[in-house]
This record gives C-alpha cells, structure tokens and sequence, in this order.
C-alpha cells in the first residue's frame, strides 16, 4: 500500500469511528429526547450520520454505486423530516405542556369567567 492509500484508509477509519460516537449519542437523543421536536432533528440528524458512513465506506472501498444509495436516501431522509414537521404543526404541539388551540381557547375562557359578548350591531335590528 502506498502512503496516499494509507493516509485514505486512516481517514476513513477516523471518520467511521466519530461517525459511531455520533451516531450512539443520537440513538439517546432519539430514546430520552423530552419533546417530539427533539426527537424528530435527532431522527433527521441519523439520516446524515448514516450518509457520512455510507459516503466513508464508499471511499474505503472504491464502490461507487454506494454514492446513488447515498443520494437515495438523503432524499428520503429529507421527505420524512419534512412530512414529520407537517405532523407537529398539524396537531399544534411543540412541546408536553402545550395544549391544542381549541383547548387552550376554552380553557382561557373557562378560566377569566367571562362569557363573550355579541358584538353589536347598528341599524336597530338585530
């Protein structure tokens, strides 16, 4: 082997074994993230952890048919983070203790005791 080969082979095993610390810190991420939003970057976060080993892996090896398997799936990553967030806004929570608009509506409410009044309306006849 000679010393540019060398020099790729050490790189790739540096890469690969900081690719794993990241990758075990963002499974806990994942497990004890307190709220979904957190969960949810931690998910998107794997997805490029997992294209970092596929791209050292493909340098390591010489294979460059794991570069389209790569792209794929950056685009499949992006596609599901972007349909995850669509979910988080849809259902109105970002966080445990926030409650759903029409909820968090009636429960203001319910809470000054005031009941709404109609507006009123000019012209004389209601």
């Amino acid at each position: 082997m000679t010393a540019p080969e060398a020099i790729i082979q050490a790189a790739c095993t540096f890469a690969l074994i900081v690719l794993g610390v990241a990758f075990i810190l963002t499974v806990f991420r994942v497990v004890v993230g307190p709220t979904l939003p957190d969960r949810v970057l931690a998910l998107d976060m794997l997805v490029g952890i997992v294209l970092g080993f596929i791209a050292a892996f493909a340098i390591r090896t010489g294979y460059t048919l794991y570069i389209d398997i790569a792209i794929s799936l950056g685009l499949v990553g992006f596609l599901t983070t972007v349909a995850f967030a669509r979910f988080i806004l849809t259902r109105g929570l970002v966080g445990e203790a926030v409650r759903p608009p029409k909820e968090a509506g009636k429960a203001a409410g319910a809470k000054a005791g005031k009941k709404t009044k109609k507006p009123a309306v000019k012209g004389g006849k209601a």
